[in-house]
């Protein structure tokens, strides 16, 4: 069996031709949710019927959570200790040493490579952009090897061109090349978002390049989010990377996003969710044999050729473009943790609601990124030349992080109490069920613990330049990481739950752009 002609661009069942492959398909997209909704089903069912198995269970499930949480923490901190390391490095420095180092460059110097960065834009603040490209004009890479792209939307009407005019008489003069493309509105068979602006701009950048005879092994493409701030060595640092890492054409780049743009103005629960995905992140780089791609990264401008481009109707393009590359060359195709932060913006609005309302649907959009499984199951059962510990590596990855994204936070909060309320009177008067709500929460507080060191850990990521920060406010900043336990049930568990069940009854979702608010 082999995959269908065009995979690289299938977004969900109906894309596939033959009714057999659209038919297993669609199970897959209704998998995950149904292993979710069976799982509560279940653990209902059995906390009547055999609640002693239910507890046991639950010790178990706790045991196994508290391990991988202490499994996490050490790579959290491994992480940010190398991420450190690498902020302190002059890059330029690394670059130019490497000319004399014993290294199989593909160049003969780091100034032959070319830096492609892509910026789309859907009504976001002209601040927002022009601390973006500020940062852009910042950086210590040559910026006469740095072609920069604006792709703004045709939806947005004269608004984004009038932004874009102002940032291209700003900074059209510091790179070799600043573009600005309009992605056309209400393309058949896209989806109007990122993955489709992008791919329009890219195809765009490739008539330049064509232009010019630039070999495209030679370009790195970085996309990034229209908030994200670049620190000053990123495209140095990256640049090391590309050219000693094997294999850099089939290989992503991805840095640590650190939320902290607008840190301050964010509220309490805004600002435990943004160090919560910093950390998950920075965790992540420890673990590059599952690192997947997300948000603001970079890739050989070649393999983005090959593929085809982003494909342009999927909502989480960012993961997306990865599994693409991956199946373009037969599972030989990686991410490298390049242990360097680029910042973006915690999630603030307005109000405190409007700012719960848009953690909730950021998380259901990055949570909607369940439909890869579906991708990359299929994939797997349709090309065998991939080795089969690769497939099971990242497989049951994938599809654990997934269910425990939906599942933990209610079993452990909600469903791990059912056994004493349906259990009956024999279960009841038993020593287990005694034990099991003290067990149970004896693990949270010991887990709870461990969030200090987690808010203490926050402290050191925050901008040096800062308002006022007293002890007070320095104790806040720890103390409201007692917000997690809670927020975790209705802005974490419930939006991967909602966008599982999506997939599981065919509702699908258009891409959702997360608002920006600065003060």
């Amino acid at each position: 069996m082999s995959l269908p002609e065009n995979y690289s661009h299938v977004g969900r069942a109906g894309d596939l031709k033959n009714t057999v492959e659209r038919r297993l398909y669609r199970f897959l997209e209704m998998l995950p949710g149904i292993l979710a909704w069976g799982t509560f089903a279940l653990a209902i069912l059995f906390s009547w019927l055999q609640p002693v198995w239910v507890a046991f269970f639950m010790i178990a499930f706790v045991i196994y959570l508290l391990l991988r949480t202490l499994y996490f923490a050490f790579h959290l901190w491994t992480g940010y200790q190398h991420m450190r390391v690498n902020e302190k490095k002059d890059w330029i420095v690394e670059l130019k040493n490497l000319q004399k180092a014993e290294y199989q460059l593909p160049v003969s110097s780091f100034k032959d490579l070319w830096h492609l960065v892509v910026v789309s834009t859907y009504k976001e603040p002209l601040e927002v952009l022009r601390s973006t490209f500020q940062a852009l004009k910042d950086s210590s890479y040559p910026k006469d090897r740095m072609v920069v792209i604006l792709g703004i939307e045709q939806r947005e009407g004269e608004v984004a061109k009038e932004k874009a005019a102002i940032l291209e008489m700003e900074f059209g003069g510091v790179f070799s090349k600043f573009l600005v493309t309009e992605h056309p509105d209400n393309i058949e068979g896209e989806i109007a978002g990122k993955g489709s602006n992008e791919s329009f701009a890219a195809k765009k950048a490739r008539e330049y390049f064509d232009e010019l005879k630039i070999s495209y092994q030679n370009i790195i493409i970085s996309s990034l989010d229209a908030d994200t701030v670049v620190y000053p060595q990123y495209f140095s640092c990256l640049s090391w990377y590309y050219l000693t890492t094997p294999d850099a054409t089939r290989t992503s780049f991805q840095p640590i996003p650190l939320y902290l743009n607008n840190i301050w103005q964010a509220p309490p629960i805004s600002r435990v969710f943004a160090f919560s995905s910093t950390f998950w992140h920075t965790m992540n780089q420890q673990r590059p044999e599952k690192l997947i791609t997300f948000s603001s990264h970079a890739m050989s401008f070649q393999a983005l050729v090959d593929v085809n481009f982003r494909a342009p109707n999927v909502v989480n393009d960012d993961s997306h473009i990865f599994w693409q590359c991956f199946f373009r060359y037969q599972g030989n195709y990686k991410v490298q943790s390049l242990y360097y932060p680029v910042s973006m913006d915690a999630n603030a609005a307005k109000s405190l609601w409007t700012t719960l309302k848009n953690i909730y649907l950021q998380h259901r959009r990055w949570a909607y990124g369940v439909g890869e499984i579906a991708y990359v199951f299929f994939g797997f059962l349709k090309d065998k030349t991939i080795p089969l510990g690769r497939k099971l590596t990242l497989g049951v990855e994938l599809l654990e992080s997934h269910w425990t994204w939906a599942t933990a936070p209610l079993l452990i909060f909600v469903l791990g109490w059912l056994p004493l309320m349906l259990g009956g009177d024999a279960f009841s008067e038993t020593l287990l069920s005694y034990n099991l709500p003290r067990f149970v929460s004896n693990m949270l507080t010991f887990s709870m613990l461990g969030l200090i060191g987690t808010g203490v850990l926050s402290l050191y990521l925050l901008p040096k330049r800062k308002p006022s920060f007293g002890k007070m406010k320095a104790f806040w900043f720890v103390a409201q990481w007692i917000l997690l336990p809670l927020s975790m049930i209705f802005l974490m568990a419930l939006p991967a739950l909602e966008a599982q069940t999506r997939w599981m009854l065919g509702k699908y979702l258009g891409f959702w752009v997360t608002p920006k608010h600065r003060s």
